[in-house]
């Protein structure tokens, strides 16, 4: 038989445990904010470190080109044997016999007025392109993880109102059960305003599993792997000042795109200059047959070579390069369009929005107040439970109605942002 004694030491034992699970839970419930999880999205981004480093590459391949313009020196040897055997072999007047020579060979291109700098340049404006196309994948990220964060963020929400609104009926709950023993109520209004709670509990057990799967998709966005139960704090969604088109990174890519076809234009001119080299070399070069030891020496020489004709291809090529800015200059027009049409858009939203939110808030008021005259009534019996619960119903709707709008106006600021964006 358990005695007394044991089963008091299980019971402290069983308290210390609860306790120290509901600290453990709530130590690991933390707070998230927006820039937590969009710091952590850009600084994790494998898209955001390849264009990183391809800067990096275009600054090498730069290097690279400026270096072959540099003095080349090299180091070789031959040694050719050609043997006449019989009366068979090679011309000894070609051949010599054989060929011996260990030789150190200078080269040196020399550049032309602004070529070098045209292909240095090929090299930059690639890396400009790089650089604009990461501000616009980072442009993009932000906008999609500030978008599923909005979303989780209105789920918490929803939670939070509708526990209150639990609270609220659990309070009623003991008085109506009394007013119903003392026949005020009806037995089947009360079991009514017990089903509306359960109700209330069931669609906030969904409000939870919707955040919890939110909140797993944010992280999956971010590259996070974390199971941990968090908060979301409001996010601080200011709308920034409009831009012309001329200050956003989109028009910057088009703006780049032009100066790489001139650029391009400018290289077919340099092709057709002149190429212009000087070379040496010093050493041993023999074919051993008379004094090799006196075969030492050296040479010099240039190498100049000018294209003369080329079947007009010079021309063709400056057709192209006028052919693609006219379909560039299309896309940029296009575009513009298309920006000025999708922020006047967006800004019809955020007012039809803002409208929306006024008037869902004044039903919000007036069944509060409904709701509150309600309560005073039921305590007295004066006030009927169905019109109670409807008026909560309505409440919960209009309530609804303020979150999902203010919700709206968060993804609608969100997208204006990002095409406002100038960094």
């Amino acid at each position: 038989m358990i005695s007394k004694q044991y089963i008091a030491i299980m019971k402290r034992i069983f308290i210390i445990l609860s306790v120290l699970f509901v600290s453990i839970t709530a130590a690991n419930s933390q707070t998230r904010n927006l820039d937590y999880f969009i710091n952590f999205a850009v600084e994790n981004s494998p898209l955001l470190k390849e264009n990183d480093n391809q800067v990096l590459i275009n600054r090498l391949d730069s290097m690279i080109l400026r270096a072959n313009y540099k003095p080349q020196i090299s180091a070789g040897a031959t040694a050719i044997y050609a043997p006449i055997i019989k009366g068979y072999g090679y011309d000894e007047v070609i051949s010599n016999g054989g060929e011996y020579n260990t030789l150190l060979i200078f080269n040196q291109i020399i550049p032309f007025k602004n070529n070098l700098r045209a292909q240095s340049n090929t090299y930059n404006l690639e890396s400009q392109s790089i650089k604009n196309t990461k501000k616009i994948a980072e442009q993009d990220l932000k906008l999609a993880i500030t978008a599923q964060y909005i979303t989780a963020y209105s789920n918490w929400q929803d939670i939070v109102f509708n526990e209150e609104i639990l609270e609220l009926l659990k309070q009623e709950e003991s008085a109506l059960k009394q007013l119903t023993e003392r026949s005020v109520y009806k037995q089947t209004d009360y079991l009514n305003f017990l089903v509306n709670i359960q109700q209330q509990q069931l669609s906030i057990g969904q409000l939870k599993k919707d955040f919890k799967n939110n909140v797993a998709v944010l992280n999956y966005m971010c590259g996070i792997v974390d199971t941990v139960g968090i908060q979301l704090q409001a996010p601080d969604m200011l709308l920034k000042l409009p831009l012309t088109y001329e200050a956003t990174l989109q028009y910057d890519k088009f703006r780049i795109d032009s100066l790489k076809l001139k650029n391009s234009d400018a290289l077919i001119d340099y092709e057709y200059q002149p190429k212009l080299s000087v070379f040496a070399d010093a050493g041993f070069n023999s074919s051993l047959t008379y004094k090799p030891y006196k075969n030492f020496g050296a040479s010099v020489g240039i190498s100049l070579s000018v294209p003369v004709y080329d079947g007009n291809q010079r021309k063709k090529q400056h057709d192209k390069i006028r052919t693609s800015e006219m379909i560039r200059q299309d896309y940029q027009d296009f575009a513009r369009r298309q920006y000025n049409q999708q922020l006047l858009q967006l800004y019809q939203q955020l007012t039809q929005t803002d409208e929306l939110i006024t008037q869902a808030q004044n039903v919000v008021k007036y069944t509060e107040t409904l709701i509150e005259a309600y309560r005073k009534q039921i305590q007295t019996g004066d006030a009927g439970i169905t019109d109670y619960i409807l008026a909560i119903n309505n409440y919960l709707n209009a309530k609804y109605a303020v979150t999902q709008n203010i919700t709206n106006k968060m993804q609608i600021i969100n997208q204006i942002n990002y095409w406002n964006d100038e960094e």
